[in-house]
């Protein structure tokens, strides 16, 4: 796996070590040893958004070693109220967000590896987005992630950090071996569209900004071994002047962390669909293993509409369909708010 395979590349960069992490080694609970624990340590961050690109900037400056940026999204206009490490220029390029956070952190602090992922995060790949880290960080936008990730890291004994924002409010939680897990916290996972969303309910960047805040300074404290990690869920409402703690209770009935069942991994096969958060479009992801060759592609589409290229994906549009299409066969179809007829665009435009 990558995290192991950069392990010496990382150790030979040291060079700037006292310099650069001079103010952060003379806080007493961190030190020259804790410095070097964070050095050494390795973490995936699964959504690049709001919430994930502030831990991502934090983490990186702050010198942990190794960071797997995984997104599935690009970057929009939109996203530049609250996203901090994008630009308008990314937004012009429709970069990638996990490439586009890649290259900037890369320009902070070049002595972290960082491990850009262009992925769609599922019950097929998630265990390998998480292999090798120490610690995963929820940058993501969805409670079905949550749930999937909540089983996939207890089913490795790896701790994670939950956080979510949405208007003013937001909460974090870790979640660490043993438990309280995340189904003690919420047992049933909410019903589609049950839950605001960002474009309905909006989102202020401040409370992002906490959130991110708060899971970026837990995960210091937890990768530095510190005794003082948070053990209870934390929610604030920035316009309602409140922070709240509160005890989460482990349930030894739990599925997962009391009875060790892991029902959503390895649950997906064959095509499916997801409604983009944000967007007027549809994301279609065909079965796990699928590889597109996109400079084939692109002579075939070429023939019928505008086709654009870049390293990680092309985009089409004739008039009639416009979608992003990616080399894991994942395809972004604009315009589109039903997914039946989007799979319907996907099967005759690519076929797969």
């Amino acid at each position: 796996m990558w995290f192991h395979s950069c392990r010496s590349a990382v150790a030979a960069e040291r060079a700037d070590t006292v310099d650069r992490y001079a103010r952060q080694t003379a806080f007493e609970k961190i030190g020259r040893t804790g410095q070097e624990k964070l050095l050494q340590s390795r973490v995936t961050i699964l959504g690049l958004g709001a919430l994930g690109t502030v831990i991502a900037e934090s983490l990186c400056r702050a010198g942990v070693g190794r960071i797997r940026l995984v997104d599935r999204d690009l970057v929009e206009l939109s996203n530049l109220q609250r996203q901090v490490l994008y630009t308008e220029e990314d937004a012009r390029r429709e970069s990638p967000k996990a490439v586009a956070a890649a290259e900037h952190l890369a320009e902070i602090n070049s002595t972290v590896a960082l491990e850009p992922l262009i992925a769609d995060v599922n019950a097929a790949n998630i265990e390998e987005c998480i292999a090798g880290a120490d610690l995963v960080l929820d940058g993501s936008d969805n409670f079905e992630l949550r749930f999937l990730l909540n089983e996939a890291c207890c089913k490795h004994t790896i701790p994670w950090i939950y956080g979510g924002a949405i208007a003013a409010s937001g909460s974090s939680m870790n979640i660490l071996p043993g438990g309280p897990c995340f189904r003690c916290l919420s047992p049933e996972m909410p019903a589609a569209g049950s839950y605001p969303t960002c474009s309905s309910a909006g989102v202020l960047n401040m409370v992002t900004g906490i959130v991110a805040c708060f899971e970026a300074a837990e995960a210091v404290k937890i990768l530095t071994g510190s005794p003082d990690v948070s053990r209870q869920y934390l929610s604030i409402d920035l316009w309602g002047n409140s922070v709240d703690y509160i005890t989460v209770q482990k349930n030894p009935e739990c599925p997962v962390c009391g009875k060790g069942e892991y029902g959503l991994l390895g649950k997906l096969s064959g095509a499916h669909t997801v409604s983009l958060c944000g967007q007027d479009a549809i994301q279609v992801i065909p079965g796990a293993g699928t590889k597109i060759d996109l400079e084939e592609f692109a002579a075939k589409l070429e023939k019928t509409g505008a086709v654009r290229r870049s390293p990680f994906m092309l985009t089409f549009n004739d008039g009639k369909a416009s979608f992003n299409l990616f080399s894991d066969g994942r395809a972004i179809i604009r315009q589109m708010q039903d997914p039946g007829a989007a799979k319907s665009i996907y099967a005759e435009y690519i076929g797969l």
